[in-house]
């Protein structure tokens, strides 16, 4: 698996009383996979997020915050 880039998506997130913006919760990765754009769940049985992680802690490649 060819991995060139990675990105958390993430939602925003409320106060209880939906108020007050509290901050981006991460709900996946976007991800470049072999040349394709692909939406990565955060599941540890996900083939994809199984890669991306096992790259990230060879220290080949690194997740970029979500914006």
């Amino acid at each position: 698996m060819n991995i060139t880039s990675a990105k958390y998506n993430a939602v925003t997130t409320y106060s209880e009383d939906r108020t007050t913006v509290t901050g981006l919760e991460n709900v996946g990765i976007i991800a470049i996979i072999d040349g394709e754009t692909i939406g990565v769940p955060l599941d540890p049985t996900n083939r994809h997020y199984d890669e991306i992680m096992r790259q990230v802690e060879a220290g080949t490649l690194t997740i970029a915050d979500a914006e």
